[in-house]
């Protein structure tokens, strides 16, 4: 469920965050991929980390 969450959030702080630079829709798009994968990982490593320590 971390993960899912994080994955959307990241996405859209990458669009924001491509918009905000004036960037054209295929920048918005990379930037959104790029954010959501990131966010993603870290929300796995999170899930993990939580799931070891329970």
């Amino acid at each position: 469920m971390i993960v899912i969450a994080a994955f959307v959030i990241g996405g859209l702080l990458g669009y924001r965050n491509a918009a905000k630079r004036g960037g054209n829709r295929l920048d918005k798009l990379q930037y959104s991929v790029i954010y959501a994968l990131a966010f993603a990982l870290v929300g796995m490593f999170v899930t993990v980390f939580i799931d070891r320590s329970i």
